[in-house]
């Protein structure tokens, strides 16, 4: 009797692990990415870096940015631009819709046109309309790839997904996007966003093809972000 109640708590215990119940290799594509913009959309903020891969060689173009995001709208962090045959780093505050930074060869922060540098304004970056997350469901022939054991002592499951983008909505990291995108998600088992790779022409398709890698950590974050 005994043996025959530990099998059926084991059973039970495998269909709240592999049922409806949430994990990600459980549920379609369409859901699980669904559940991870719903938690994008729900935090306070978090931390963000992103990098690029084969970009161009010429014009003005972003190489990499780091920095907190919240929902004020604010972002404090540095960018590393191409501009004029230099990669300067440049601190970066946005508040509100007003971006300031600390330009080289120049004193203090300045008031800038983020577009100028081919950059959208990163507090925008968490809009539910068009930032990070509206990516999320605007990718179609979502398909399923593995899921694996990673993150902090391996105790999360890591489950990817694969898909398309129209450059309009790939627009909202990379403004000069053009064309259709391959993307890839990985999604942890708490319906989170961890990690979202791009690769299309996001310079212009007499350009080569560049990849841009979005890593998302530190969901939660409440930090007050104020203009310089």
């Amino acid at each position: 009797m005994r043996r025959t109640s530990a099998l059926v708590v084991l059973a039970a215990l495998a269909l709240t692990g592999c049922g409806g119940g949430g994990k990600p290799a459980s549920l379609s594509p369409q859901k699980a990415v669904a559940l991870a913009k719903a938690n994008l959309d729900k935090t306070p903020g978090l931390h963000l870096t992103l990098t690029g891969k084969d970009l161009p060689d010429s014009g003005t173009t972003l190489i990499s940015a780091d920095g907190t995001l919240t929902r004020a709208p604010a972002f404090s962090g540095k960018l590393v631009v191409s501009l004029l045959g230099t990669r300067p780093t440049i601190p970066v505050v946005a508040v509100g819709g007003t971006v300031y930074a600390k330009i080289p060869l120049t004193v203090g922060w300045q008031t800038v046109d983020p577009a100028q540098y081919g950059v959208p304004d990163p507090s925008a970056l968490l809009d539910t309309q068009t930032g990070i997350s509206h990516l999320l469901t605007a990718t179609s022939g979502l398909k399923a790839g593995k899921s694996v054991r990673g993150g902090k002592d391996n105790k999360q499951v890591l489950t990817t997904y694969t898909g398309t983008l129209p450059g309009g909505a790939v627009a909202a990291v990379i403004p000069s996007a053009t064309g259709t995108f391959d993307v890839s998600y990985t999604i942890d088992d708490s319906h989170r966003l961890e990690q979202a790779q791009l690769h299309g022409d996001f310079y212009g398709a007499d350009e080569q093809a560049s990849t841009y890698t979005l890593t998302l950590d530190k969901y939660g974050t409440d930090t007050k972000i104020t203009a310089p």
